[in-house]
Formats: structure tokens, C-alpha cells, sequence
């Protein structure tokens, strides 16, 4: 059965789940409320950050310019440009037996294109969620509802994946930030 968690929220991975190493986060939205002439695409990345919450490498970032990364450990299964349909719009697969050892967090964010240009904002996306899935058993794990927090925020950190005593967590985070994608770059300690 899955779990619903709230803003903040901490649950471990793999300690409960025992033999759990590959995973999908799937995340999902709605778009209304909208009438500027111009289609929503959102994107859903990876930021493979160390301890620190840096990331190091320019490969340690996974988005829709740079769907694998090296070790194989996270593949961002594609871009979708309409979020319209049932389910999962975008998925990001991860496989914890692979991630390199100087990855000690997996922040899963939502980036609006070309927000900014748009004039669009998390505002007028309704319905986010995210949740976690076990990629052997299609089971569920557990599912982090957004709710309508945002209003000009362009960019969301959604949730992430850290390691903490050999294990595997979940932080339901649902953080907004303005400037897009380039703010989250900064924000990890990306050139942008």
C-alpha cells in the first residue's frame, strides 16, 4: 500500500523495503487557469549532489539535454511537452546500486520553459505530485501530493533521494523558486 506524505516529511527507501534497488519517480501535473496563447511544458531533472548539496560534475545533472547519466544510476525517460493524459508525465529512473559514491542526494525538481517569456508560473499548475515506484514490482511506494502552494515560483524542488547510514530516504520537499532552471543551476553550484 502507499504511503501519502505531507510537506517535510522524511520516509526511509530501502531499509522497509528490503532488496529495493531500482526505482522510478514518476511526477505528474495539471495545467489550467491559463489563458496566455502559449502551451505549459514543464521538466523534470536531477541534481546529483554531494554531502554538500553541490553538484560536482556537469554529467551530475540529468535533464532533458542529458537523459543518462555515466554510471547508468538515474535515466530521465524523455521530455513531455503537454503534460495532458492521465499518470506519470514525466519519469526519472533510478538505480541505487549504481550511483557513484561521491552522490550523497537525488533532488527531483520541475522547471517550467521559458516561464519567464510566457509569463507562466506554478501558479497555474494544479494536481503536481510525485511518487515513487518500485521498478521490479510496479508497486507503489509512496506519493507526495504538491497542493496549490505557489503562486510566481517558476522552478520546484519536489523531493530528494539521500543517503544516510547505508540507506535510502525520501524528503518530500516542495520547495519554489523563482528565475527557472538557471536559478536552480546557481542553487547547486552549477555554471550557468
Amino acid at each position: 500500500m502507499s504511503i501519502n506524505l505531507a510537506k517535510g516529511q522524511r520516509i526511509d527507501l530501502t531499509k522497509t523495503n528490503p532488496g529495493l534497488t531500482k526505482v522510478i519517480v514518476g511526477l505528474g501535473w495539471d495545467t489550467n487557469r491559463y489563458h496566455g496563447g502559449y502551451d505549459f511544458d514543464l521538466d523534470a531533472s536531477a541534481f546529483l549532489a554531494d554531502a554538500n548539496n553541490r553538484v560536482i560534475h556537469d554529467e551530475d545533472f540529468i535533464f532533458y539535454n542529458n537523459l543518462v547519466h555515466s554510471s547508468g544510476a538515474v535515466k530521465h525517460t524523455g521530455d513531455n511537452r503537454t503534460g495532458e493524459g492521465e499518470g506519470d508525465d514525466e519519469q526519472i529512473k533510478i538505480d541505487f546500486s549504481k550511483v557513484p559514491s561521491h552522490v550523497e542526494r537525488i533532488a527531483i525538481t520541475v522547471t517550467i520553459h521559458e516561464a519567464e517569456a510566457r509569463n507562466q508560473n506554478f501558479g497555474q499548475v494544479s494536481n503536481a505530485f510525485v511518487r515513487v515506484v518500485d521498478e521490479e514490482t510496479n508497486r507503489e511506494i509512496l506519493r507526495f501530493d504538491l497542493g496549490e502552494d505557489f503562486s510566481v515560483e517558476t522552478a520546484v524542488v519536489v523531493c530528494e533521494l539521500y543517503r544516510h547510514n547505508g540507506d535510502w530516504k525520501f524528503n518530500a520537499i516542495g520547495s519554489g523558486f523563482a528565475g527557472g532552471l538557471a536559478a536552480l543551476c546557481r542553487n547547486f553550484g552549477l555554471e550557468v
